[in-house]
């Protein structure tokens, strides 16, 4: 029996959070060695030279960045495919992906979910306000514009759930965590297929081991996610002490 592939990643990140729903959509076997975000050692460094969660071991092979990942996953394993067969569709799926990786990233993570979340509780400084304030009051609506114009209306961007559907709500699930939800009436497709996806069985599983490492402290968490039957590696790429900047949630 083939040994399991290894994520070393947070299950709060929503980069991490898209390698794991598409593993489990594809039923492929694996453990999580939750490294907590801005932590991290010389060996992780080098499994992933630009220090970025998260990163996939499959035996001697490992690779970074959550989108190369997803894309080597439905290239290298069959089940569920995480893409559209399609050319130009696939081209699109890869696209809004891209653009919730990048653009929603930037917005929900960093803007909001880093400011409001990361900065008090890991550096013990209060977030920038202004910088808070602009994405609540223009990035965020004009995202939200731009995807409310290309999501339907019901059911998934391709057919069945795939990577790009995933990628999009994520974002949007860290983005509650420091208090934003899509307003249903201004953004109702954008709200819907949110809802949609996060309650999707390859998306709710992981919830409940979110709810665990936001809960739980630092020195107890791997415990405690052992207790609430996360599938845990026992390595570890972690270090003791955080150094900013260097890991991207």
């Amino acid at each position: 029996m083939a040994a399991p592939l290894i994520v070393i990643g947070s299950f709060v990140s929503p980069y991490v959070r898209k390698v794991l729903a598409c593993l489990i959509l594809k039923g492929i076997a694996h453990e999580v060695d939750p490294i907590t975000p801005f932590y991290g050692n010389d060996e992780f460094e080098r499994l992933s030279p630009l220090r970025r969660i998260p990163v996939l071991v499959d035996g001697d092979f490992h690779v970074s960045d959550s989108s190369v990942i997803c894309a080597y996953l439905d290239e290298a394993y069959p089940g569920h495919p995480l893409y559209p067969h399609d050319p130009r569709e696939r081209a699109r799926a890869r696209w809004l992906e891209e653009y919730a990786g990048s653009r929603l990233g930037d917005l929900l993570i960093w803007d909001l979910f880093y400011q409001k979340i990361v900065r008090p509780l890991v550096w013990g400084e209060p977030g920038d306000a202004e910088r808070i304030d602009r994405a609540l009051n223009e990035g965020i609506p004009a995202a939200l514009d731009y995807l409310e114009a290309e999501l339907p209306a019901d059911g998934y961007l391709f057919g069945d759930i795939g990577a790009a559907d995933i990628s999009i709500a994520s974002f949007f699930r860290n983005g509650s965590y420091a208090g934003f939800e899509v307003d249903r009436i201004r953004w109702p497709r954008t709200a819907a297929l949110v809802e949609r996806v996060l309650h999707h069985p390859a998306l709710a599983t992981l919830l409940q081991f979110e709810d665990v490492q936001r809960g739980a402290d630092i020195k107890g968490r791997r415990q405690a996610l052992i207790d609430a039957g996360a599938p845990l590696t026992e390595g570890s790429w972690g270090v003791r002490e955080p150094r900013r900047g260097l890991m991207r949630l």
